[in-house]
């Protein structure tokens, strides 16, 4: 079903911009003190998801949209957030794929359970292959989760005694990954486990029903349709203002979900059809969705950052092409292997290949570069500011620069000033 709705009012490319970086809470202040989780909650009230990567070159992704948008701030806060759970202080998030694998409120959990049960449809002859070459071997690991969990994939081998399968891994199998832990993506992408905690990057799962508060748990269902209006919900949010390309990319729904949860949005009064000066296709604003004077401030945004995730709305809304060039062979590389885009003001000014060198207690910014026609002083200044102050976060002992870029020079002397 496609969106059939008239646009209504005509917005600028400039206020476009400005209502998305609102939406994404570069708007608000930084705290500037003790960061609490009231901070943390605000502004998961704007992102409403983080997601998480297993690349670890400067910073995991999960902490740096934080960081982007409260500058300083104890990392623990969401590490507790996300993988302690108290009585009296419950968890914030939990884990699930949403945009990829990601860091969602423990409320919005209930409404993927129409993505649970398509994990278990697309993955039914699959993981049938698997229980005939081991019976039993889903229910001997639950059984294990619920007497030994939270515990990994490879503990929970040993005391199933299939400790030889991490040598016998399946080629071409899921994820090429032993018996064992096939078993344990199955069973969390389904819903029945989930992440109980994390020791460093690995995951440690455990039930639901000891992870999850009860009230989740107990949430009446929710129709997919219903669902995916929710959903769409969020990420017009989120966005502040996308097309309908946008929002859908944002939970990874089918497009025949988000087209018919998006006419309904608007049918509601939720959304409203808008036309932005320069876009190809519609756009769609969340009534709520404010329009500030002006943008200020600065922040590093890693590539994982949902300001940025998709590519094509980065370079519509900031006229910057921006690509992730881990997998890019080296001498192919256009930037560097892991580069952070330079937010000066609204604008995306700059762009900075990080990479944390503990051993030697440095932040290196290994390239530095700054975009056609901008008034490169000021950026070097603004951006070697932002390198201290991440570098002091990371609790590293200096910044060095490496000799990529067209912003060496000035960002050196930044620096040093």
């Amino acid at each position: 079903m496609e969106v059939t709705t008239t646009p209504g009012a005509s917005v600028s490319a400039d206020v476009a911009r400005r209502i998305a970086l609102g939406a994404q809470g570069f708007t608000d202040t930084r705290p500037g003190g003790d960061v609490s989780r009231r901070h943390l909650r605000r502004v998961l009230d704007r992102v409403r998801l983080i997601q998480l990567d297993s690349v670890n070159v400067a910073v995991r992704a999960h902490y740096m949209p934080l960081f982007s948008r409260l500058g300083p701030y104890p990392a623990e806060l969401v590490d507790d957030a996300a993988w302690t759970h108290r009585a009296r202080r419950p968890r914030l998030l939990v884990e699930y794929w949403a945009h990829e694998a990601s860091l969602l409120p423990v409320a919005d959990w209930p409404l993927f359970r129409w993505r649970m049960r398509e994990y278990e449809r697309k993955y039914a002859s699959r993981f049938a292959s698997l229980l005939k070459d081991a019976p039993g071997l889903f229910d001997d690991v639950l059984a294990a989760v619920k007497e030994l969990g939270p515990i990994g994939a490879g503990p929970l081998e040993d005391e199933l005694g299939l400790a030889e399968g991490r040598a016998k891994k399946a080629p071409g199998g899921w994820w090429n990954r032993s018996a064992v832990k096939h078993a344990c993506e199955w069973l969390f992408a389904t819903g029945e486990l989930t992440t109980g905690t994390r020791r460093g990057f690995q995951r440690l799962y455990d039930l639901p029903e000891r992870v999850l508060p009860p009230e989740t748990l107990s949430a009446p269902p929710v129709s997919d349709e219903e669902a995916a209006r929710q959903l769409m919900l969020r990420a017009a949010s989120a966005h502040g203002i996308g097309t309908e390309p946008d929002l859908r990319d944002y939970y990874r729904l089918p497009p025949a979900r988000s087209k018919v949860a998006l006419a309904d949005l608007v049918e509601q009064g939720l959304v409203e059809a808008v036309t932005v000066q320069g876009w190809q296709h519609p756009a769609y604003r969340h009534v709520d969705a404010r329009t500030p004077r002006q943008v200020t401030g600065r922040a590093l945004l890693c590539p994982f950052d949902p300001l940025i995730w998709r590519r094509e709305r980065t370079e519509r809304i900031f006229d910057f092409h921006y690509r992730i060039e881990i997998y890019v062979p080296e001498p192919k590389r256009v930037y560097g292997y892991y580069v952070f885009p330079f937010l000066l003001d609204g604008q995306l000014v700059g762009r900075v290949d990080l990479k944390t060198d503990r051993m030697a207690g440095v932040l290196r910014a290994r390239g530095v570069f700054a975009e056609p026609g901008v008034d490169t002083a000021r950026v070097a200044r603004e951006l070697a500011e932002e390198l201290r102050t991440m570098a002091l976060w990371l609790e590293l002992d200096a910044v060095e620069v490496g000799s990529n870029g067209n912003l060496v020079k000035e960002v050196r002397a930044a620096l040093k000033a």
